[in-house]
């Protein structure tokens, strides 16, 4: 079985701990940028006495059109994630596209996420589980949007078999025609039957797809979070920035960075809540 709770750093996620979060930017815009953001979730883990963990993507490789903005590249990518972790103390989590860039980034970034695009290849998560192992670190697989809940077990056992216990589920919404996402909230406990800790997806649950670029009803994010913390997910990702309809990536699904904290605090609450009944 994989390991429940799961250490991200000083953190723990899984059943009977506090909620963990997954927070940042879609794309690595600016070094500016991630470092600002990065500072400000750090003050709001300090003050708030909140578990997160600092989100960025160094590369969107799965852009619909090819004038899309990727980001940096990892090589440049890594060395801002060291910064943030330098800086702030926050651990830090980052998607991967190929087997190539387990090594580079399973090294510095104590959460590597798998997309779910890309959930069922095997060597990817092979090069994944494999280097995260080395140092202790954490797999994070996105469920793709096309395979059923139960069936995630079979990812879980594959990072088990390649060395590496520490596994996240992530639920992001599952396909419903073209252009929609539907989101069923019996896939977190189904999920969580394979063992692991689940993520909820709250930002890419609520993508529109289609079109040459993904549009999204970020007003529905908090809606959908809530939903998921009590449904009994283990932790909650959201992607943020400063002004999101400016943003270069996923502007349609990010909350505003200074509407981040409030709605963290209520998702919160709402564990603590959820955690209550439970023991009565």
């Amino acid at each position: 079985m994989p390991n429940n709770p799961v250490s991200v750093g000083n953190y723990e996620c899984g059943q009977g701990r506090p909620l963990l979060f997954l927070v940042g930017p879609c794309v690595m815009e600016s070094e500016d940028l991630v470092l600002s953001i990065a500072d400000h979730l750090a003050k709001v883990a300090n003050d708030l006495s909140l578990q997160i963990v600092f989100k960025a993507s160094f590369d969107k490789a799965n852009r619909t059109s090819i004038d899309s903005f990727r980001g940096p590249g990892v090589e440049l990518g890594m060395q801002w994630m060291r910064q943030v972790q330098e800086r702030t103390g926050l651990p830090t989590t980052t998607d991967i596209h190929e087997p190539t860039q387990a090594a580079p980034v399973g090294s510095v970034c104590q959460v590597v996420q798998i997309p779910a695009f890309l959930a069922r290849q095997t060597d990817l998560v092979h090069a994944a589980a494999e280097e995260t192992a080395k140092h202790g670190h954490v797999v994070n697989i996105k469920k793709p949007q096309f395979v059923a809940p139960e069936d995630t077990i079979h990812i879980v056992k594959k990072c088990e078999g390649f060395g590496n216990p520490n596994v996240f589920l992530t639920e992001r919404g599952t396909t419903f025609g073209y252009g929609r996402l539907v989101n069923d909230m019996r896939a977190i406990p189904i999920m969580q039957s394979c063992g692991a800790p689940v993520v909820y997806d709250a930002t890419h649950s609520v993508q529109l797809p289609g079109g040459s670029t993904t549009g999204g009803q970020r007003e529905m994010v908090p809606t959908l979070a809530r939903s998921a913390v009590a449904a009994g997910c283990d932790a909650v990702f959201m992607e943020t920035h400063p002004e999101p309809d400016k943003a270069m990536s996923d502007g349609p699904n990010m909350v505003p960075l200074n509407e981040i904290a409030n709605l963290m605090q209520q998702l919160t609450r709402i564990r603590s809540l959820m955690s209550e009944l439970e023991n009565e």
